[in-house]
């Protein structure tokens, strides 16, 4: 890897942990430029592993240092996306869809439509339905473990309609979840050799500073700031990934 892939990867990797902590979508930006630079899709998928959890690691960090946690709900939540994860990861090794970015485009708009219309409930600390919450985290883990691409858009719609967390506390929880479950999907990438450490690491050292960076803006502008960034996400990635 040459000086510039290295500096480009970092560069990358910020922009790409500030959006995923905020919103979402950061690796559909990330995983081009490692197919770029001659990575195969599973590869690239796998590599890609290294820099979310070093992201997800330093936010955590962040809203633990700004007082926000609820260690008990995360880690439960966690808990049940951990078994999607695991068989999602092991299917994510073996296969690469062609038709995967026309779906995930269609539920872009479907996301859109619905994280836009205003909550019948007013948003709470405390989570409500849990054990819907619970269930619908297995599926998320297993989208995650198979592409990671997009899930946090997923984690945001279940943990603010859903379990009616408000987004400040959606973000908190969201990167508690995605650290935790990815940790196991990286073992299992790793394991079928589709992991190049040298670039996921060059790449983490971004995402944990774009990470870092996102907790901050989370907490000090709250929920404004988060769906506006989330709504201009969702349509780019849509338009991107349908046109």
């Amino acid at each position: 890897m040459e000086i510039w892939q290295a500096i480009m990867l970092a560069g990358v990797g910020i922009i790409a942990g500030f959006l995923n902590v905020m919103a979402g979508g950061g690796s559909l930006l990330v995983l081009p430029i490692l197919i770029f630079l001659d990575l195969d899709g599973p590869v690239a998928n796998g590599t890609n592993r290294v820099a979310i959890v070093a992201q997800n690691v330093s936010a955590v960090g962040g809203f633990l240092k700004k007082g926000y946690s609820d260690l008990r709900t995360s880690l439960t939540l966690s808990l049940c996306a951990v078994p999607g994860a695991a068989v999602g990861a092991y299917l994510g090794t073996k296969i690469s869809g062609e038709l995967f970015n026309q779906i995930l485009g269609v539920l872009m708009i479907v996301l859109l439509i619905l994280m836009s219309r205003k909550p019948t409930e007013q948003p709470t600390v405390r989570p409500k339905r849990l054990v819907l919450g619970h269930v619908l985290m297995v599926g998320i883990g297993f989208y995650g473990g198979f592409i990671q691409a997009g899930v946090g858009f997923f984690l945001m719609a279940v943990l603010h309609r859903v379990l009616g967390f408000d987004l400040v506390r959606v973000n908190m929880h969201k990167v508690f979840i995605v650290g935790v479950y990815t940790l196991i999907a990286l073992v299992i990438f790793a394991v079928k050799g589709q992991v190049i450490w040298m670039i996921g690491l060059t790449l983490a050292v971004g995402n944990a500073i774009g990470g870092w960076i996102g907790t901050h803006y989370t907490i000090k502008k709250g929920d404004h700031l988060i769906r506006y960034i989330l709504n201009i996400v969702l349509v780019g990635m849509a338009i991107t990934l349908l046109f």
